[in-house]
């Protein structure tokens, strides 16, 4: 399954999954946004963190998100996001 199709059937249980984990303002970004995901591809997910998240509160998201979607997932925070390319994945990123 590809990254797009899995995005789309679940919406709904992506957001509710980033609000369990100290998360908000979930974004999709990467290849899957640009249409160019294959059922290689994975799955670029960028969140706010809420007061009191841990790398534990994301590393669980990014586990709850995989077994939910069955592709791979990759959880990221703005500030994890390279310098080089941070600001264009910031103006593209799109709402789950």
């Amino acid at each position: 399954m590809k990254p797009s199709q899995a995005l789309e059937a679940n919406r709904e249980a992506i957001r509710a999954a980033v609000a369990r984990h100290k998360a908000a303002n979930p974004r999709v970004f990467g290849s899957t946004l640009r249409g160019e995901d294959t059922g290689a591809s994975d799955l670029d997910i960028l969140v706010d963190t809420l007061p009191g998240a841990t790398l534990f509160d994301l590393g669980g998201l990014q586990l709850e998100l995989e077994k939910l979607l069955g592709v791979k997932v990759d959880v990221r925070t703005e500030f994890e996001l390279s310098p080089r390319f941070r600001r264009a994945v910031l103006e593209k990123a799109r709402p789950v």
